[in-house]
């Protein structure tokens, strides 16, 4: 469950110490849980990302929001205070993230707001219709360029994917031979996303250096190919 990016920051560390202790923090359940995740080191999105979140889903007020990669239910529990009567939608394949998640969901009373699909993302993505308002990417990182075509075929026009982790600790633009080779695959299929989405023509996308980096994309058009 520990990931060794967590320690890793991409801007300077005094930088994120004041992002993630002056900005207001959550209160209630929900601040308990993230508090209970930071104490036990799981990787659950650092303040910093939580407070911009917090930010961007109150602008853009979706309705339908779709999650790839549940873990404990953390993000998922805190997208879901903004969706209204709306819906948030996650998928997750691990056994035991997907145990503490619903308990996790029960203890929020968030069961009839939030749905968990238990399976792997490259089998369920392809079933769901959507479209969906805002899509939330936080898996395994070697399987985003794998989930690119259809998490922007669920996405609305003009909704915005927001991916997580995508400067693996300030190494992503490190020569693939300085990479250990247990993360060699991560760091070249990484690089492959990020270059097809910065470039693509019919994708907006704006990389924000909070946690490990996330990259925003808007859709720009109803049919996009890759």
């Amino acid at each position: 469950m520990l990931n060794e990016m967590m320690d890793r920051p991409v801007v300077d560390a005094r930088l994120v110490d004041y992002m993630r202790t002056k900005q207001k923090p959550l209160t209630g359940q929900l601040g308990e849980l993230e508090e209970d995740a930071h104490k036990r080191r799981v990787p659950i999105i650092p303040h910093e990302t939580v407070v911009f979140l917090q930010f961007l889903l109150g602008q853009i007020k979706p309705k339908e929001i779709l999650e790839i990669g549940a873990a404990i239910g953390f993000s998922s529990s805190l997208m879901a205070q903004y969706v209204g009567a709306g819906h948030v939608t996650t998928i997750d394949r691990f056994d035991l993230m997907i145990k503490e998640a619903k308990a996790n969901y029960e203890k929020l009373g968030l069961t009839k707001k939030v749905t968990l699909i238990e399976g792997d993302a490259a089998e369920v993505l392809p079933t769901l219709t959507g479209p969906y308002d805002f899509m939330f990417m936080d898996s395994a990182k070697s399987k985003y360029i794998a989930f690119l075509p259809e998490c922007i075929r669920l996405l609305k026009v003009g909704g915005v994917l927001m991916v997580d982790d995508v400067f693996q600790g300030g190494t992503i633009l490190d020569p693939v031979e300085d990479i250990p080779r247990k993360n060699r695959s991560i760091h070249r299929k990484l690089n492959q996303f990020l270059d097809v989405v910065m470039t693509h023509p019919d994708l907006t996308s704006s990389l924000v250096p909070l946690g490990d980096g996330i990259l925003l994309i808007t859709k720009e058009k109803e049919t996009i190919s890759f």
